[in-house]
C-alpha cells in the first residue's frame, strides 16, 4: 500500500505566490469569457510518470475558487501510464482556465522529481544505502521538492541551515580544525546531528575521533570509499557525495556506505509532460 505523505506547512504560501505571479491584477484573457459559463476538464499524462503534487493542485483550485474540487483518478505516488487521466474537474470556466498553468506547474515539477527519485532508488534497492536529496532546490519550493523526493522513495537531508550541522571545508578552516569545529557544534546545539566533510582518510580518522555522527566523503573515488567503509566499521555513518550518477551510483551503494547525497534529485529533474483539456 502507498503510504500517506504529509504536505509541508508552507504549501498555502507557495500556492498563493504562484497565483499572484501568474494572475497578477487579473486574467485578461479569461475575462473574454462569459463570467457565468460552466465547464469541465481533465489533466492527462503524455508520458510515464509518478503522480505527485495532489495537495498543491487542490490548493490552487481552492484558493482561486473554493467550489472547485479535482476528482483524482489515482493516489499520490501511483505509477502513471501515458494517456492516463490524473483528475477531472468542473466549475466556472474562467476559474478553471485561470488555475490551469499554476496547477500544472506544480504537478509537472513534482511528478518529475518523484519519478526520478523512484528510478534511482530502484537501482540500489538491493543495498542498505539510502539516497538523500540536497539543498539544491528552486527558491521558495524546497519543501515541495523534498516532499516529491519522499514520494519517490528517497530520503531528505537537512531542510536548511537550521536543523543540522554540516561542517564543510571553509567552516573547518575558520574554526581551526576538525576537532574544534565538532566540539563547538556539540557545545552550541547538543541536540542537533553533526556531519562533517572530509577530503581524505586522515581527516576521516580525525572526524571519528572527534565524535561526528556522519562523515561526508567528498569526491572520494571508489577505492577510497571502500577503504573508508573498512576503516569506519560502524564508528560513524558515511555519506558519499560529489557528482555521483549512472553506474557509479550502484557501485558506490554496494560499498556499504550509509548514504549517497544527490543534487540531481531536485536540480536536474525533467518535468512530467502533462496537458489540461477543457471539455
Amino acid at each position: 500500500m502507498i503510504p500517506e505523505w504529509d504536505a509541508p506547512g508552507d504549501l498555502p504560501a507557495q500556492v498563493a505566490a504562484a497565483l499572484a505571479e501568474d494572475i497578477g491584477s487579473g486574467d485578461i484573457t479569461a475575462a473574454l469569457l462569459d463570467p457565468a459559463a460552466k465547464g469541465s476538464g481533465r489533466t492527462i499524462a503524455r508520458g510515464h510518470t509518478v503522480l505527485c503534487g495532489r495537495p498543491w493542485v487542490d490548493a490552487v483550485y481552492h484558493q482561486l475558487d473554493p467550489s472547485l474540487r479535482p476528482q483524482w483518478q489515482h493516489g499520490e505516488g501511483a505509477d502513471i501510464a501515458p494517456g492516463a487521466t490524473l483528475y477531472t474537474i468542473e466549475g466556472n470556466i474562467r476559474a478553471l482556465l485561470g488555475a490551469e498553468r499554476s496547477a500544472l506547474n506544480f504537478l509537472q515539477t513534482l511528478c518529475g522529481a518523484a519519478r526520478r527519485s523512484r528510478e534511482l532508488v530502484a537501482l540500489v534497492a538491493h543495498t542498505e544505502c539510502k539516497l538523500l536529496d540536497t539543498r539544491k532546490t528552486l527558491p521558495g519550493l524546497r519543501s515541495a521538492q523534498k516532499y516529491a523526493v519522499r514520494v519517490g522513495g528517497c530520503h531528505n537531508h537537512r531542510m536548511g541551515l537550521f536543523d543540522a550541522f554540516l561542517i564543510k571545508e571553509n567552516h573547518i578552516l575558520a574554526s581551526g580544525g576538525i576537532g574544534p569545529a565538532i566540539a563547538r557544534a556539540r557545545k552550541m546545539q547538543p541536540d542537533k546531528p553533526v556531519e562533517i566533510e572530509v577530503s581524505n582518510l586522515a581527516e576521516l580518522e580525525q572526524a571519528i575521533a572527534a565524535g561526528t555522527d556522519v562523515a561526508m566523503l567528498d569526491n572520494f573515488d571508489i577505492g577510497r570509499i571502500r577503504q573508508a567503509v573498512a576503516l569506519t566499521r560502524g564508528r560513524c555513518r558515511l555519506e558519499a557525495s560529489g557528482g555521483i550518477e549512472g553506474e557509479a551510483l550502484v557501485e558506490i551503494a554496494e560499498t556499504g556506505v550509509d548514504y549517497i547525497s544527490l543534487g540531481l534529485l531536485t536540480k536536474h529533474c525533467r518535468a512530467a509532460d502533462l496537458s489540461f483539456l477543457l471539455e
